[in-house]
């Protein structure tokens, strides 16, 4: 169950299963032994009423990954949404050097000095009016360097991960920021809607958002519903 190139990525949006106290020992036990496995993970404590707490984990092999995912769910908590992906270096990176590229591939997680978290889902549209994929290459590779153009002007504000799951879950990407600030996210995600290729061709699904924490002060806030 390896990836042969890059990284497989899992999404886990949790909240404690209603009636059930979450086991926070066994919950952190979950992410050590996934650590142990040499797997990145990374944990968000969420706003908003989707989900509370956000597990994301990088490792080559799925079983580990699914191990993880098990475990959390064992400890007592509702995988309420996920996400699956792996990472990949875009066709319109010709010419990156090549540390950059292997960076896309193994990134190093989460990035320093960055506690924000956000993750959403992208797709490209295929309407009759605005098809991505009917459109020629040389014009697509002109609006994705528009695209990146826009995003290195928040450099060292935010990190952008974006993974590939086109044919692994309902949305074709998934994007993943590291933000200094809740306000350099909207500030980000609001001026690249501007660029042609996402306000003609950008679709996309739920926001999540958070901060950074240990998975077991991420849960401490839920104590109360238990």
């Amino acid at each position: 169950m390896h990836i042969e190139t890059g990284l497989g990525v899992l999404h886990l949006f949790l909240s404690p299963v209603v009636g059930r106290s979450v086991d926070t020992e066994a919950a952190t036990a979950a992410v050590k032994t996934a650590e142990a496995a040499e797997a990145q993970v990374v944990t968000a404590a969420l706003l908003g009423h989707k989900a509370d707490v956000a597990v994301m984990a990088l490792h080559r092999d799925w079983t580990v990954l699914r191990r993880l995912q098990t475990d959390l769910q064992a400890a007592g908590l509702d995988l309420v949404d996920s996400y699956v992906s792996i990472t990949e270096v875009s066709e319109y990176a010709k010419g990156m050097p090549e540390h950059m590229l292997n960076e896309r591939l193994y990134p190093s997680l989460p990035p320093v000095d960055k506690p924000i978290f956000c993750f959403y889902p992208m797709t490209k549209r295929r309407d009759a009016h605005a098809n991505w994929y009917a459109t020629p290459y040389e014009r697509r590779n002109e609006m994705m360097r528009e695209h990146g153009k826009s995003g290195r002007t928040f450099a060292g504000k935010v990190v952008q991960l974006i993974t590939g799951s086109t044919g692994l879950d309902d949305f074709e990407w998934g994007v993943t920021l590291f933000a200094i600030t809740p306000e350099v996210v909207k500030d980000v995600v609001y001026t690249m809607r501007f660029d042609k290729g996402s306000a003609l061709y950008g679709e996309f699904g739920r926001f999540y958002v958070g901060y950074l924490a240990p998975l077991a002060e991420a849960l401490d806030g839920t104590r109360e519903r238990q």
